[in-house]
């Protein structure tokens, strides 16, 4: 009971997400993306307003929250709403699929607190901003978000790494240090216990990421000193 009432609550947060993100949402676009029946929204929208959520609906178009109706309390100038419309537009570019998914997560969570009139023109923008995508078709990786939680936690993390030198994979255990991205590919730098020194590791040639449920003591160095001492290798 406790685990559905977890999922309906977390489905209701959505529902108002999306609402705010929106000026109108069908039943139906909601009954498909939660991957429920229209009779269950219907509930969940009845449930919405008795909280105190002022949700209206238009005949045949669909449901909408009232303009000025905000949570959390946040307002967001147009060349604010642009500059993360663009960024956005800049990320879905991205070649690690977890990265982007996350973000675009956090962008409808920001497009609904914008102002109607503001919401409006930023999606006039994005649908006008032209980039000329450079990248292979397909997303390379899917560990970036995973490795931004290791190097913030500190979490130790086992992979299966390609090297094309030898053509072989090996099995390394690494302790997150620092990410790196020249907009083409994303580099991993660690501490590989293999190896007993720090290592640069592309994230399109891991081949498996397991983090190990451990924690490690934050590294000593910065990210200078990483840099610094790669010269001296060089």
């Amino acid at each position: 009971m406790l685990e559905n009432d977890l999922k309906r609550l977390t489905r209701l947060t959505a529902i108002l997400t999306q609402l705010q993100s929106k000026r109108l949402v069908t039943a139906s676009a909601l009954a498909a993306k939660f991957s429920v029946s229209k009779r269950t929204i219907y509930r969940d929208i009845k449930a919405l307003e008795q909280t105190g959520v002022p949700i209206y609906a238009e005949e045949g178009k669909g449901y909408k929250v009232m303009d000025g109706y905000r949570i959390p309390p946040i307002m967001f100038s147009e060349s604010e709403a642009n500059a993360l419309i663009t960024a956005e537009k800049l990320i879905v570019e991205n070649n690690d699929s977890s990265f982007v998914k996350e973000y675009c997560e956090a962008i409808s969570k920001i497009r609904s607190v914008l102002k109607s009139n503001t919401k409006d023109k930023a999606d006039l923008l994005y649908n006008r901003l032209i980039l000329e995508s450079k990248r292979e078709e397909k997303p390379t990786s899917n560990f970036l978000s995973i490795l931004q939680l290791a190097i913030t936690n500190f979490e130790l993390a086992q992979i299966k790494y390609y090297s094309p030198n030898s053509k072989e994979i090996t099995n390394r255990i690494i302790e997150p240090f620092a990410l790196y991205t020249n907009q083409e590919i994303w580099l991993l730098i660690a501490f590989c216990r293999l190896r007993k020194d720090y290592r640069a590791f592309r994230l399109d040639r891991i081949k498996k990421l397991t983090m190990l449920q451990q924690t490690f003591e934050p590294h000593k160095i910065t990210i200078e000193d990483y840099f610094e001492m790669s010269r001296k290798k060089c």
